[in-house]
C-alpha cells in the first residue's frame, strides 16, 4: 500500500510549487491542497496487484432495377441478415425499448432479457402482425435498402392497396442521404410496376401503392400536397425538404402525427399504412417510444428505418462540418446512440467526455425498439461515414454475426431493463461506476487537455484546475476500482456474455486511467518547473498529448508521493495486461476494438507545442445545429 505522508509533502518543497508565491499568486503553489490529499487518492492507487479473468449478412448493392421479384416476410426473412439472429425457431422478443441517453441517469426503469428470431427461416409470406420485426439488417447503401424494402411493400401489395409515408430527418447532416435517396426512387417504382405486371395476386392499377413525402425536426412537415404514385412528385418533395436550424428532431412525434393524420384515409380506402422513416440520429424525444409503438400496433402500421450504426455505449457522436468562410473544420455533436436503454460502458475516457464514434454493431436503440416492435425492419447503412469525427471514425464500423451473437443487447422496455439490471449485483455495481464516473452530470471530471496559455502565469491558473480536478479523478476512479473489485467474483456466474466484456473492459479502463492521470499530475509540475518556450514561434498554445513513454517521476515527487518508477511500471503493466484479456476474450467485437484504441496510444502524458487558428473563434462564423 503506497501511502503520501502529509508531513513529508509539507517539509519538502516539489518543483510543482517552486513558483514564487509573493510574485505569482496563481502559481502552482495552489497545489499544495491536493498534494496533500494524494495521501488518500494513492493509498488504493499502487497497492494489490490483480490478473484479469480470464449479425449481420451483407446485402449486395444494385441500383438496376429486379426482372423477377422473390416474397419473404419482413421479420421471417432473416437468413443471415439480422443482427439480432441466433439459431432455432422463431420465437418472441421482448421489447427494446428506448433509452434517454444519460441526462436521466436514476430513472427508476428497466429492460428484460431479449430472445431473438432464428436464421434461415426465409420465404413465408405472414405478413406484418403475425411477428415481430427485425432488429437489424446491413445493407450495402441506399440502393440496397430501397431494393429490400420493394420486397416488403410487394409483400404487403399482395394482401391489400398500400399508403407509404417516408419520414426525413431535416437535420444538416442527412442532405446527403436524401439526394442519394432521391436518385434512386425509380428502382422501388420500376420493380413494383414489374411486379404488378406478373403477379396475379396484385391488380394492375396505378394507385395500389399510395406515397406521402414528410420531412420532420421539431415541427412536421408534408412536402405532398395529397398521396401520390407519381415519381416526379415525389422527388420533387424530397427536394424541398429544408435544413431544421432548431436542431431538434423529434422522431416519435414524427411518426406519431403520421398515423394519426393518414391511418383514417388508409382505412376507409382499405390500404395498409406503412411508415418509413429515415434518419442517421437517434432522436431528441425518446420518453415517447412507448406511446409510439402502442400507436403503430393500435393502428397496425409498420415502421421500417433506414439508419446508421449507434456508437458503442455512448449517447452521442460528433460529425464535422466545414465554414464557408474560413474554410475551417469544426466538430458537431449529434444524439447516435447508445445500442441499449441506458449506455453499457464508462461515458469518461480518463480526461473528460469521451469523444469517439467507436460503432456498436448495432442501430439506436430508439429506432431499432420501434421497427421491431412494429412489425419493420431496422436496415443498417454504410459503416463508413466520411462526416463522423474522433477516434473511432475511419474504423470498418460493422461487425460480423458470428462473433457478435452473443453480445446481443438486451431489447426489453426500459423499466424491464432498470429493474433486472438493480436486482443483479455484478450488474448493478457496473451501472453504479458508469453514474459516477459520468463528466456529463458530474462537470467536474472534464479536465483540460487543448490551449494551455504559453505565459507561465495563466498556465499556472489554468494547470491548478486540472490538478485538482485530476487529484479528485483518481480518488473517485480508486473507489471505482474497488466496486467493481467487490463483484469480481460473480463475473463467471453471469450469463450474459455482454456483460461480462463489460466488466472487463471498465475494471481495465479504470485502472489505465489511474496511471494516466498520475503521468498527467507529473507532467504538469515538469512543464511548470521548466516553463519552457515553444520551438516553433508561429504555436501559440501547449496541448496534453497521450504517449507511450512514461514521465518518471522525479526525486522530490517520488518523496512527496512515495511512488517511483518501479511501482509505476507495475501498475502500467497491469493495465495493459487487462486490456490485453479484452482482446483475447471479447475478439472481433466493439470491446476488443476498444481495448486495443486504449493500448495504443500508450498511457504517459506530455505537453507539447500546438497551434489553434484564431479564427476559429471568429464571431461571424454561425455554427449549423445538426
Amino acid at each position: 500500500m503506497v501511502k503520501v505522508n502529509r508531513d513529508v509533502v509539507v517539509g519538502v518543497t516539489i518543483s510543482l510549487l517552486l513558483h514564487v508565491a509573493s510574485l505569482v499568486a496563481l502559481s502552482f503553489i495552489v497545489f499544495q491542497g491536493p498534494l496533500d490529499q494524494l495521501q488518500t487518492v494513492l493509498d488504493s492507487v499502487f497497492d494489490e496487484e490483480r490478473v484479469q479473468e480470464e449479425f449481420t449478412q451483407d446485402v449486395e448493392q444494385s441500383t438496376v432495377a429486379a426482372e423477377a421479384v422473390n416474397y419473404a416476410s419482413g421479420s421471417m426473412a432473416m437468413g443471415m441478415t439480422g443482427t439480432g439472429g441466433t439459431a432455432g425457431p422463431v420465437v418472441a422478443q421482448q421489447k427494446i425499448e428506448q433509452a434517454e441517453s444519460l441526462r436521466v441517469p436514476d430513472v427508476k426503469v428497466n429492460i428484460g432479457s431479449m430472445n431473438v428470431p432464428g436464421l434461415n427461416i426465409i420465404s413465408k409470406d405472414l405478413g406484418t402482425g403475425q411477428v415481430t420485426g427485425e432488429v437489424g439488417r446491413v445493407v450495402e447503401g441506399y440502393g440496397a435498402a430501397l431494393g429490400q424494402m420493394t420486397q416488403e411493400l410487394v409483400r404487403l401489395m399482395r394482401e391489400s392497396k398500400v399508403h407509404v409515408v417516408w419520414l426525413f430527418d431535416e437535420s444538416e447532416s442527412m442532405k446527403d442521404d436524401q439526394k442519394e435517396i432521391r436518385e434512386r426512387f425509380h428502382k422501388v417504382y420500376e420493380e413494383l410496376g414489374l411486379v404488378q405486371k406478373h403477379d396475379s395476386k396484385l391488380k394492375a392499377s396505378d394507385e395500389i401503392l399510395l406515397t406521402t413525402v414528410v420531412s420532420f425536426g421539431e415541427k412536421v412537415t408534408e412536402l405532398t400536397s395529397k398521396p401520390t404514385a407519381n415519381v416526379d412528385e415525389i422527388k420533387k418533395a424530397i427536394d424541398n425538404i429544408k435544413i431544421d436550424e432548431s436542431g431538434k428532431e423529434n422522431t416519435c412525434a414524427a411518426i406519431m402525427s403520421a398515423v394519426s393524420k393518414y391511418q383514417a384515409g388508409a382505412v376507409r380506402q382499405k390500404r395498409k399504412l406503412v411508415v418509413i422513416l429515415v434518419s442517421d440520429e437517434s432522436g431528441d424525444d425518446g420518453q415517447l417510444v412507448e406511446e409510439t409503438i402502442d400507436r403503430c400496433k393500435k393502428s397496425d402500421t409498420p415502421v421500417y428505418v433506414l439508419g446508421h450504426y449507434s456508437v458503442f455505449g455512448y449517447p452521442y457522436a460528433r460529425m464535422s462540418w466545414v465554414d464557408p468562410k474560413y474554410n475551417l473544420t469544426h466538430w458537431l455533436q449529434i444524439n447516435r446512440g447508445p445500442e441499449t436503454p441506458f449506455p453499457e460502458c464508462l461515458q469518461f475516457d480518463g480526461l473528460h467526455g469521451r469523444w469517439d464514434v467507436f460503432s456498436s454493431g448495432f442501430g439506436p436503440y430508439e429506432q431499432v425498439r420501434i421497427a421491431k416492435e412494429t412489425g419493420g425492419i431496422f436496415f443498417m447503412l454504410p459503416g463508413t461515414e466520411a462526416n463522423l469525427a474522433g477516434a473511432g471514425s475511419l474504423e470498418q464500423r460493422k461487425f460480423d454475426l458470428l462473433d457478435m451473437r452473443e453480445y446481443l443487447p438486451e431489447l426489453g422496455s426500459r423499466f424491464e431493463y432498470a429493474r433486472e439490471r438493480s436486482s443483479s449485483k455484478f450488474r448493478d455495481a457496473q451501472w453504479q461506476v458508469i453514474v459516477k464516473l459520468n463528466p456529463h452530470l458530474d462537470k467536474e471530471l472534464n479536465m483540460q487537455e487543448h490551449q494551455y496559455s504559453l505565459d507561465p502565469s495563466k498556465f499556472a491558473t489554468q494547470g491548478k484546475v486540472t490538478f485538482d480536478r485530476a487529484v479528485r479523478a483518481m480518488g473517485m476512479l480508486n473507489e471505482a476500482v474497488k466496486v467493481l473489485d467487490d463483484v469480481k467474483k460473480l463475473r463467471d456466474r453471469e450469463q450474459s456474455q455482454r456483460w461480462r466484456a463489460n466488466y472487463d473492459l471498465m475494471h481495465a479502463q479504470c485502472l489505465a486511467y489511474r496511471v494516466r492521470l498520475f503521468q498527467l499530475l507529473i507532467s504538469l509540475d515538469a512543464h511548470q518547473k521548466a516553463k519552457p518556450i515553444p520551438k516553433d514561434p508561429k504555436n501559440n498554445f501547449w496541448d496534453i498529448h497521450r504517449v507511450a513513454a512514461l514521465l518518471e517521476p522525479d526525486k522530490e515527487q517520488i518523496r512527496a508521493t512515495r511512488v517511483d518508477m518501479a511501482e509505476l511500471k507495475k501498475q502500467h503493466e497491469l493495465a495493459k495486461a487487462e486490456f490485453q484479456e479484452v482482446i483475447k476474450n471479447h475478439p472481433r467485437t466493439p470491446w476488443a476494438r476498444r481495448a486495443a484504441w486504449e493500448l495504443s496510444p500508450g498511457f504517459g502524458m506530455k505537453f507539447a507545442e500546438s497551434f489553434w487558428d484564431p479564427r476559429y473563434e471568429a464571431k461571424d462564423i454561425k455554427l449549423p445545429k445538426p
